[in-house]
């Protein structure tokens, strides 16, 4: 057993792990030399490769020098950070990777913090040293303070340091000397991560991660503590809420290469396996539930898996456009595809509303629901969203609300701007750092001024900014916000919009649709200069031929470029009284009320001073 290393990698978004974890892969010969492999092999979904971002976390490993290196690749962004604490139970050391030019970013703190409270090794990669204008030693040292002012004891302050670019495929002791491959951090893993430390005692292994199978169903992820599992044994799988339920190991995996081997003989404590339980259909295991001995159960402390923050109202496409893209279309469908996305997603939640067409799903932000939002389109499902909202909880008697650290990184030119925008979002300046010819603002801010934040702040900033946040604590209220949205365009009839009707209109405000698309009364097609006020116009109207020819009529219909928004912004931007439509091939906003003069009798109803 003292032959293998559990090692998690963590970073920030886009530091270059999942690269490094391709070339340790090469570097244990996984792959023939003619083998076409590509890159990013872990991300293996379509939204990880199209965004550059690991969702999920991974495990494979690699054999190098007569030992098994289990390798845990684990997300960076904000939204995933459930995730990471998870895996790093299953760790006894990890590889932290820093971009060489930008340095330990706010969610690297966050995750290293985790780190080192669970007394893991560290080792620090200064990766992609071949960028311009990069200080590799200064990223080093920036490094070392963070770890010292996150109260790391001395043996983690002596962690060893490789210099390299994951992308060219080196690591070495200096970084202005390339070497020819990763060795260099191989031996190091092999050197410096001790091996996974086991107690005596009865079988104890801790859920850390789900798997799932559409043909075997849930599949347990952990590192068994001590004891030994093996195919057909019997065993107690001990609830975090303090039950019991004896049940019988149905088969049995190990990770090897990029995928599971099915083992029959034991795996013995310190190593990370996959099992598959003869459960009941009605009783389900959860993350941080323990598997135990069958006759001396004893469970492990539970972990905690991170709370929702944000929920959205997902319901089934009734638009007049229904049915025209999607294969899965019905509440049904809707229903079976949100909760089978609960056995595998853990920081999500759903809630039955009062409409079996509806459903109330709980998330940890708008990139974690877009990221589901986005794999269920491209199954061919169309749904309906509404307006996304922060979870409010009532502690000690006080209306409290989501608080998230945010941290921008700017030209100090823009630090003014960044500073207006944010604290009208009610954010609060902590502290102001100058890095070179940047500075970085720590703010902290409601998780509602964070919605539609990102898109201002690059406007603001000619998209120079870099922005990054994470879930800090529930915090009281703070009051209302300014909302200076402005009013929508709103299609008064349905049909294929003309550049003639566009051209005419356009001082009304910018618009979502080009002429040619297809629109119906109701849908909001654009935005009206006009802040608070909707507006409802015709852009089917066609031209009308008539024989006389004068200049004007001859003049060119001009139409300026339509604002074509992704799938998060589109999220961001909806308001209350709106839905988002989303089908395999268009999104549509449009309002929950389609009729206008149902729509302003319901204003009426609500009590709207401005409805005339």
């Amino acid at each position: 057993m003292q032959n293998i290393r559990n090692v998690a990698i963590i970073a920030h978004v886009d530091h270059g792990k999942t690269t490094l974890v391709d070339r340790m892969l090469h570097q244990a010969k996984l792959f023939r030399d003619n083998q076409e492999t590509g890159e990013l092999i872990l991300d293996n979904n379509d939204l990880e490769r199209e965004r550059g971002i690991t969702i999920l976390s991974k495990n494979v490993s690699v054999r190098y020098k007569g030992y098994k290196i289990n390798i845990i690749d684990t997300p960076g962004h904000s939204d995933f950070g459930g995730e990471v604490e998870r895996v790093l139970n299953m760790a006894d050391g990890v590889l932290l990777v820093v971009d060489a030019f930008e340095g330990p970013m706010p969610q690297t703190r966050f995750v290293l913090q985790k780190a080192i409270e669970l007394g893991l090794k560290p080792i620090v990669v200064v990766n992609k040293v071949d960028k311009p204008n990069c200080d590799p030693e200064l990223t080093q040292e920036a490094v070392f303070d963070l770890m010292f002012n996150l109260g790391a004891n001395n043996d983690q302050l002596e962690f060893p340091t490789a210099y390299g670019s994951a992308k060219q495929g080196w690591m070495g002791e200096d970084w202005q000397t390339p070497t020819e491959d990763i060795s260099y951090l191989m031996d190091l893993i092999i050197e410096h991560i001790p091996a996974p430390k086991t107690d005596e005692g009865t079988t104890q292994m801790m859920i850390s991660s789900l798997d799932y199978s559409s043909y075997l169903g849930r599949i347990a992820v952990g590192r068994l503590h001590r004891g030994t599992l093996q195919a057909g044994q019997a065993i107690t799988l001990a609830k975090r809420d303090g039950s019991h339920v004896k049940t019988k190991i149905k088969e049995l995996y190990v990770f090897e290469g990029l995928g599971k081997e099915r083992i029959k003989t034991p795996v013995e404590a310190g190593e990370i396996c996959a099992v598959l339980m003869d459960l009941d259909k009605n009783v389900a295991f959860e993350i941080g539930d323990t598997i135990c001995d069958i006759d001396n159960p004893e469970a492990l402390p539970p972990i905690k898996v991170d709370e929702p923050t944000m929920s959205m109202l997902f319901t089934i496409n009734n638009s007049p456009f229904f049915g025209k893209e999607g294969k899965y279309v019905t509440s049904r469908h809707l229903r079976d595809r949100l909760f089978a996305e609960l056995e595998k997603n853990l920081a999500m939640r759903i809630e039955e509303t009062g409409s079996p067409d509806s459903l109330l799903v709980y998330g940890r932000g708008i990139m974690h629901l877009s990221v589901l939002i986005e794999t269920m389109r491209r199954e061919g499902y169309e749904l309906q969203v509404g307006q996304p909202k922060v979870i409010i909880r009532e502690i000690d008697g006080q209306k409290c609300e989501p608080i998230e650290q945010l941290t921008v990184l700017v030209p100090e030119e823009f630090s003014s701007k960044v500073i207006d925008v944010v604290t009208r979002r009610k954010g609060e300046v902590g502290t102001i750092d100058t890095k070179g010819d940047r500075v970085q603002l720590d703010f902290t801010i409601p998780s509602r001024g964070i919605i539609g934040l990102r898109n201002t702040l690059l406007t603001a900033t000619n998209g120079e900014a870099i922005i990054a946040h994470r879930f800090l604590e529930f915090q009281p209220w703070k009051g209302d916000m300014d909302d200076h949205k402005y009013g929508a365009l709103i299609a008064k009839e349905t049909g294929e919009a003309t550049a003639y009707s566009i051209s005419k209109l356009q001082d009304r405000g910018p618009f979502f649709i080009e002429p040619g698309d297809h629109v119906y009364a109701g849908e909001v097609i654009g935005e009206s200069l006009r802040p608070g006020n909707d507006i409802v116009i015709n852009v089917v109207t066609a031209k009308n031929l008539t024989n006389m020819r004068t200049k004007s009529a001859d003049e060119k219909s001009t139409c300026s470029p339509a604002i074509k928004m992704s799938l998060e912004e589109a999220m961001e931007y909806i308001r209350e009284d709106e839905y988002l439509e989303i089908t395999p091939q268009h999104l549509r906003i449009r309002k929950i009320i389609l009729d206008e003069i149902e729509r302003k009798r319901a204003r009426i109803a609500a009590g709207d001073a401005s409805v005339s």
